[in-house]
């Protein structure tokens, strides 16, 4: 769709140049009449016009006749029959009806028009990003676990609820459910906000789509399909991508007022200057006159441009917008409550002090602690190696599953790092 618009905009404004050279009110301003004036040039006009009408004024028409169609008029509507009126009159004037074509005008309403929906589906497809990200999270492949316990590779929707799964350190959780052998910690943070990995034991429920951080763990599938909480948060994007906000609906109303004042100026025009004793030619210039300048351009642009800039901002920050026309109505909030402290956080950890105890020094614990959590996966780990990038030496130690690391240090002297058991 994106690619459709963007398309369609620069094919129609290629058009347009020509057009705008070779329109004379145009060449009247510049004072280039007879310089650039031909035999012929309205001929070239009408061509050059039909072929923005038809090509990049189509999604505008089909747009008309669906909203006819369902009964619902709306800025399509309003579009299209600006263009259509202002194509239809131009071209009786290209055949012979006395009067000034509106070649440049249309073409010109074409483009604005093409370039604000252009804009409007390049910010929507900006804010799908965070849906496709989501569905990237989940793996395609499972380690089913076998009666003989054994495992093999089966595709994550053939599995089944009450099945057995290996999740191996690093590897995603390919489906919901609950572990029912082995310690780990889980980062959870793309799906829940939470920074600091989720210390879990058998018994703990877990999240397809979230990361294993330490141990290798077995779980048994508790949801599948649309189930799973990653189906459900997609299915919620999916539905705030496809509402509609309070500016869009009342940009459509508007619309529908705007399309019954124009064919009423239009009408109106045309039998009061007929009245006054003009001409018909004369009358019917006018009236399609009302009825193009009727057309809203600034309200086909701003409206779409609204949707993209805050649609951008938005994902730009990392907010997933659940309903449009609540997020308009944010800006009377007055407080704002947060549920944890993940949600201000950079959500990564750093080391801010290092307090030496038991006769050690600081560069000793500095020295023998990243050395010790180098290898580790835990984002903790990473920052206390980043504190000390230099003396990543390294030495014997031993893990504890869901508690950290308990490196080695020299004499004989012992050091922990993690967190405490009852914690």
């Amino acid at each position: 769709m994106v690619g459709d618009f963007r398309r369609r905009f620069w094919v129609s404004l290629v058009l347009t140049i020509p057009v705008l050279v070779l329109a004379r009110h145009i060449q009247g301003w510049l004072g280039l009449h007879d310089a650039l004036a031909f035999r012929g040039d309205g001929l070239v006009q009408f061509v050059l016009a039909s072929a923005v009408f038809c090509y990049g004024g189509r999604p505008f028409l089909t747009g008309l006749v669906d909203e006819i169609r369902t009964r619902r008029p709306g800025m399509m509507t309003l579009i299209g029959l600006a263009i259509t009126v202002a194509y239809g009159y131009s071209s009786a004037v290209v055949l012979g009806l006395r009067g000034e074509d509106f070649f440049w005008e249309l073409v010109t309403l074409i483009d604005v028009m093409l370039l604000g929906h252009w804009i409007e589906m390049t910010s929507v497809l900006g804010a799908s990003a965070a849906l496709e990200s989501l569905v990237r999270l989940m793996p395609a492949e499972a380690h089913l676990v076998q009666a003989d316990g054994s495992t093999r590779e089966v595709p994550v929707t053939e599995l089944q609820r009450g099945s057995c799964v290996l999740v191996k350190p690093g590897e995603k959780i390919p489906i919901d459910g609950v572990i029912v052998d082995g310690h780990t910690s889980v980062d959870e943070s793309m799906l829940t906000g939470e920074s600091q990995p989720v210390e879990k034991a058998p018994g703990a429920a877990v999240i397809g789509g979230s990361v294993n951080s330490e141990s290798a763990i077995t779980v048994q599938v508790a949801k599948t399909g649309d189930e799973t909480y990653l189906a459900q948060v997609i299915a919620l994007v999916r539905r705030a991508q496809e509402s509609r906000s309070r500016s869009q609906d009342l940009a459509n109303r508007a619309a529908v007022w705007l399309t019954g004042v124009a064919l009423g100026g239009g009408a109106v025009t045309l039998v009061a200057w007929l009245a006054l004793g003009s001409s018909l030619p004369f009358a019917i210039e006018r009236a399609v006159t009302v009825m193009v300048i009727a057309c809203p351009h600034a309200l086909g642009l701003a409206v779409p441009l609204v949707v993209a800039v805050s649609t951008t901002l938005a994902a730009a920050h990392g907010l997933l917008i659940r309903d449009r026309s609540a997020f308009e109505r944010a800006r009377a909030l007055d407080a704002i409550v947060f549920d944890k402290t993940g949600t201000l956080t950079e959500g990564r950890f750093s080391v801010t002090d290092v307090i030496p105890l038991g006769g050690r020094s600081e560069s000793e614990l500095l020295g023998r602690g990243p050395g010790r959590t180098r290898a580790r996966s835990r984002g903790d780990a990473t920052q206390v190696f980043q504190g000390d990038a230099g003396s990543g030496r390294r030495g014997p130690g031993r893990g504890r599953p869901g508690q950290g690391r308990e490196p080695g240090l020299p004499e004989g002297r012992g050091a922990e790092r993690g967190s405490s058991p009852g914690a």
